[in-house]
């Protein structure tokens, strides 16, 4: 991180889960923290934990479907601290179920906080970052985006949403010295499902299995950190995301006609919970 000496971050959905376990990271190595989050007593707790790891910091409160708000947000911390370094769109929220069952205002939902939140983040802060010289913007995606999880429609939508913007601006703002990196973690120990909605409960145990017996938020935040000194625009830290993924990627038929066969006869669904039981969705 020797590329911000200043060491100023914003992190979006800073109250709970991996938006928490990324500001106890940074605070560790010094940086001062901007922990945003609609839920204040939340943020408060992680204000404490990031000044116990030796970091300062301070709350402001966030609704990240509000432009106006997020606009608030980039003129505080740029006129307060004199810049920011880095951007962490990290607040989201999960809905699943089946494309058809879920209510289109869950769909609507979903998409003002996973993807107009995080757009309107990079809207925001790029220009300020532009003037600054240069920055870094990480886009807390999710492997859901990349692999498209059946039943998971609302959120594996809106998270390639977000993929899609990073690697937009990945070439975008090259010019401008600001980095981006995508977020592409698979089920992990954090409290996103703690508000979870779906019409099939099938993807809620999933989901809750893998969440189980998968990674704690800090190991994850710690790789998502590594990622961005490096300037990875793909940050996938599961070894089973990354071969799944390059499956896909190497032959996208085979990926997607396997499973619709699968789930053509009934085998799906039990196969994918025996998956996330020995830590294939989740390690």
């Amino acid at each position: 991180m020797k590329r911000f000496p200043n060491k100023r971050v914003v992190i979006t959905g800073a109250g709970s889960g991996l938006g928490r376990a990324l500001s106890i990271e940074f605070a560790g190595m010094g940086w001062r923290i901007g922990i945003a989050d609609i839920n204040d007593a939340g943020a408060k707790e992680t204000l404490k934990l990031v000044e116990q790891a030796g970091g300062k910091g301070e709350t402001f409160h966030a609704d990240v479907t509000a432009p106006n708000v997020v606009k608030a947000m980039a003129d505080h911390f740029f006129s307060m601290w004199g810049g920011v370094d880095i951007l962490v769109n990290n607040a989201g929220i999960a809905i699943g179920g089946a494309v058809g069952d879920v209510p289109l205002t869950q769909w609507n939902t979903i998409f003002d906080v996973n993807f107009w939140g995080m757009l309107y983040g990079c809207h925001e802060f790029i220009p300020r970052m532009k003037a600054q010289g240069g920055g870094h913007i990480m886009n807390v995606a999710s492997a859901a985006g990349l692999l498209c999880l059946t039943n998971m429609g609302p959120y594996s939508v809106t998270k390639a949403a977000v993929i899609a913007l990073s690697e937009t601006l990945r070439v975008e703002v090259a010019p401008d010295n600001i980095g981006i990196t995508a977020a592409c973690p698979m089920f992990f120990n954090t409290g996103l499902l703690d508000d979870m909605k779906s019409t099939d409960p099938w993807i809620v145990e999933v989901a809750r299995t893998a969440f189980q017996v998968g990674h704690p938020a800090d190991l994850i935040a710690k790789k998502l950190i590594k990622a961005v000194a490096k300037n990875k625009l793909y940050a996938v830290p599961m070894f089973f995301g990354k071969a799944l993924w390059w499956n896909k990627r190497l032959t996208p038929n085979l990926y997607y006609n396997l499973t619709a066969w699968l789930n053509r006869h009934g085998w799906m669904k039990p196969l994918y919970l025996k998956l996330a039981r020995w830590g294939v969705l989740s390690k």
